[in-house]
């Protein structure tokens, strides 16, 4: 049975207090709505993460990274390993957010070697991918969306995906105005689930979570985590706000 599953990527905001604030805030929410089967995950910034960890401790939620490098260690200034995430508590991490893709140049070369690293270090992995609005318009989408899976993962055995779960970021849904529908996020992530199996077989295709990561709120949450290929959500904005995001956490 597929792992239901909410995340919220804080980005580039919150400083420790309001960090440390907002993570009690959402534990104590999750711990009094008693969840049955929803995994909750929330991911500070690199420089809160040790006190976001410290401060959920006994909590029913897990703390994430948004990135890290694909080397041990070394000449690379201003990034991060998986061993220094791991030895702060942190076993998950966010790879290929389209903002990384975007902002970062990180491409899916790039990205193979960083899911290499994670599991290799034992770590979780979320691994992010989409189509931008011109691929949508053109027709593109699936095309872009099996290149982006198959060039960062396919090269994994089937064991690996134990410790992956999938995120659709239909980019050209997030802050453009355009709004994509849960038929469509439906569609894709059928789509997605048939790709796993073309590849690694029905069993396997069936085992792994697909996230929806397009500006879900509490407002279409539900309607689209009834969806039978969406297992749950990678959540940005709401993600800031206890209230919302609990509310898009118990949508199921």
């Amino acid at each position: 049975m597929r792992k239901q599953i909410v995340a919220g990527n804080w980005k580039m905001n919150n400083d420790l207090k309001a960090s440390k604030k907002l993570a009690i805030q959402v534990a104590k929410k999750v711990k009094k709505s008693n969840l049955k089967g929803t995994k909750v995950i929330i991911a500070p910034t690199f420089v809160n993460l040790e006190r976001v960890v410290k401060a959920t401790k006994n909590a029913k939620i897990k703390v994430a990274a948004q990135n890290m490098h694909f080397e041990e260690s070394g000449a690379y200034t201003g990034e991060v390993s998986a061993q220094m995430l791991k030895s702060i508590g942190v076993k998950t991490v966010i790879l290929g957010h389209s903002e990384r893709r975007e902002y970062f140049s990180e491409t899916d070369e790039m990205l193979a070697k960083k899911v290499n690293s994670a599991l290799v270090n034992k770590m979780n992995v979320i691994f992010c991918f989409g189509e931008v609005l011109e691929d949508r318009k053109s027709g593109n989408q699936e095309k872009v969306v099996e290149s982006q899976i198959k060039n960062a993962l396919f090269h994994l055995k089937a064991e690996a995906f134990k410790n992956i779960v999938l995120a659709y970021e239909p980019v050209w849904a997030i802050g453009t105005g355009e709004t994509a529908t849960p038929e469509q996020a439906q569609d894709m992530h059928a789509f997605i689930r048939q790709t796993l199996t073309n590849k690694y077989g029905e069993e396997l295709a069936e085992s792994v979570s697909i996230l929806y990561g397009g500006s879900c709120k509490p407002g279409n949450a539900k309607e689209i985590f009834s969806k039978k290929d969406v297992d749950g959500g990678l959540i940005g904005g709401a993600a800031l706000n206890a209230d919302d995001f609990l509310a898009i956490v118990t949508a199921f």
